[in-house]
């Protein structure tokens, strides 16, 4: 039997294997999406759990099949203040990370822990969106290899007593024990105004609360519904005392394996997902302590001037204070 045999080119051969090549890792690449997983302590009613879920569709919209965003909430993936770690080995993708997991490793950002330093979600976006902002999130990246994307307002810290009491000054929360995050700054800011502060998990608050554990704790009124805390409160009391703040961040590692075109991408989908958490967190606060009425909290001002006077005065003599750059709080403050 006679086979006919066919013969190509050399010059034929040689540029057919090549248009392969080129055509196999594009195949892969359209095949296996780049994994971005969110590690989150919030509980799935907060907004800043939600936003989550915008930037996520804010990616698959703009960028169809380029990333597989996974969303882990009530530290389930990472414990809380374990993700900075994560994110700097290359372990984790994304998260939400405080000033004060920033300040650990960069004192650049202990100011913004203490109370009392920005005055609302307007003069927060401003500092954290102009120079102020871009020098600390560029020691962010130097040091702790993470790149921060967007700001987002977690909200205004109210303190939430488990009983009610008389609190008109910082005198008044003398011996009460008030939950605050285990760092030193926050337990700081807790000692500032006048309470015993106590370190203690978000996830233990609840139980802590309803058992007498503690007697108190401090969050922006959205979280304290969004994780029930009120149903084993008695009291809000309005100190305003610190404008808290969430950077939505990307490990380094993750930022620099992708391309410029899915960066300015996954961005985007960052600072559309603040936006939409900042706006429908400002719109709660507004209506909230209605709500927390109907509940049958207490709802009191205290002389939020004596609290201001204290806990500034206590952080100008403190070693944090002494960690700041000089210049930095007077250059937050004149931001207009």
């Amino acid at each position: 039997m006679q086979m006919n045999v066919f013969f190509l080119p050399l010059s034929t051969l040689t540029v057919f294997c090549c248009l392969v090549l080129a055509w196999l890792p594009l195949h892969v690449s359209a095949q296996t999406p780049t994994l971005l997983r969110i590690s989150s302590a919030a509980v799935p009613q907060d907004w800043h759990a939600k936003m989550w879920t915008v930037f996520k569709d804010k990616l698959q919209a703009t960028a169809p099949a380029e990333f597989n965003v996974q969303i882990h909430l009530n530290s389930s993936l990472f414990k809380q203040a374990a993700e900075a770690a994560a994110m700097a080995r290359g372990n984790l993708e994304l998260s939400t990370l405080s000033p004060a997991d920033l300040s650990r490793q960069v004192p650049y950002f202990s100011v913004f822990t203490a109370g009392y330093v920005l005055r609302d979600l307007a003069h927060q976006q401003k500092v954290f969106n102009g120079p102020i902002g871009e020098e600390g999130f560029k020691q962010v990246s130097e040091r702790m290899g993470i790149k921060i994307l967007a700001t987002a307002y977690l909200g205004t810290r109210q303190l939430v007593l488990r009983q009610a009491r008389d609190v008109k000054t910082p005198a008044d929360l003398k011996g009460l024990k008030l939950r605050m995050p285990a760092s030193k700054e926050w337990l700081y800011l807790g000692e500032a105004l006048g309470a015993t502060a106590t370190p203690l998990s978000f996830a233990e608050v609840y139980m802590a609360l309803k058992t007498g554990t503690i007697d108190a704790q401090d969050n922006p009124l959205p979280t304290v519904r969004a994780a029930r805390f009120h149903e084993v409160s008695q009291q809000v009391v309005l100190t305003a005392h610190l404008v808290d703040a969430l950077f939505i961040a990307i490990s380094q590692k993750t930022w620099d394996a992708l391309t410029p075109t899915q960066r300015q991408k996954v961005q985007q989908a960052a600072q559309d997902a603040a936006r939409y958490n900042n706006e429908q967190r400002l719109a709660e606060e507004k209506n909230i302590l209605d709500y927390m009425k109907q509940q049958g909290l207490r709802i009191t001002t205290p002389d939020v001037a004596a609290f201001k006077q204290q806990v500034t005065q206590r952080y100008k003599s403190s070693d944090l204070a002494a960690t700041w750059p000089p210049g930095l709080l007077a250059r937050i403050e004149a931001v207009r």
